[in-house]
């Protein structure tokens, strides 16, 4: 099946029944080898390692006795898993425990890590915070790259703007200029990117330019920061790379992609759009 083919069937751009009561049938993946294909990459011979990490600000359910429990929850889902969970079909199954009793916070965690692993085909694990005790605000480290005085002329991926010079640096960067397109409705999706990474130092003036040129193109967010991640890595053949997205919320989620030439463990940031 294409990947139209998966796009058409999803419930993106459709018409929707919001279902209050815990149906986790709603799950909607979608294979993450359809993009890799798309860069002649194979799931045994990927280039990185990293996890979507999903937050979700519209989580509620009742108690035994019918009284409303509210929870910010946290979801870590691996980057090797066999699928991504399309955002729509994710709020509404986050919406079936409107009206549904669950016993305890874990009750909850263990019934969305069991539904969220067999959607994505992988070891999806869930946090939930009470509203007071969610991390306070943060920011990405290292340089932002947005006050260059520079001139646009691509608002499509153009990995020929990437470079390098001589020097090897270690070093992150970042940009709150990232927005992409929803592949399906066309609703713009902001994000804030972050690259950090050893090699010879990358042109700043010409990441930022790539950063940009992907403002008028249509992809899922885990698709985006893979396909970075790709160009920066085959163009500037970095000895170490890591690139984070942090997205703005869309219907109560917010999806934070994070690919890695090495083993990572990134801190789950809340940064000010979010």
């Amino acid at each position: 099946m294409s990947e139209q083919d998966v796009l058409d069937q999803s419930p993106l751009g459709s018409g929707t029944v919001y279902i209050n009561e815990y149906t986790p049938d709603l799950l909607f993946p979608i294979q993450r080898d359809l993009n890799w294909k798309n860069r002649g990459i194979e799931r045994a011979s990927l280039p990185f390692v990293g996890e979507d990490i999903w937050n979700g600000y519209e989580v509620s359910w009742l108690n035994l006795k019918g009284k409303p429990v509210v929870r910010i929850a946290s979801f870590f889902i691996p980057a090797n898993s066999q699928s991504i969970v399309e955002s729509k079909s994710f709020k509404l199954y986050l919406n079936s425990f409107n009206l549904s009793r669950f016993d305890s916070d874990d009750s909850v965690i263990n019934q969305m890590q069991k539904d969220l692993s067999a959607s994505a085909g992988g070891s999806v694990r869930v946090e939930l915070y009470h509203p007071d005790q969610m991390p306070d605000l943060s920011r990405f480290e290292g340089e932002c790259l947005d006050e260059l005085d520079i001139t646009v002329d691509d608002y499509q991926p153009a990995p020929h703007l990437l470079s390098v010079g001589k020097n090897k640096v270690t070093q992150a960067l970042y940009s709150h200029l990232l927005k992409s397109n929803c592949p399906v409705t066309g609703q713009p999706d902001w994000a804030s990117i972050q690259v950090q990474y050893t090699g010879l130092e990358i042109d700043r003036e010409g990441l930022l330019k790539y950063f940009i040129s992907y403002r008028e193109h249509g992809d899922f967010h885990e698709q985006c920061v893979e396909n970075i991640f790709m160009d920066i890595w085959q163009r500037c053949q970095p000895e170490s790379l890591t690139v984070y997205a942090r997205y703005v919320r869309r219907g109560g989620l917010d999806i934070n992609p994070v690919r890695s030439s090495e083993p990572v463990k990134p801190l789950n940031l809340r940064l000010s759009r979010q």
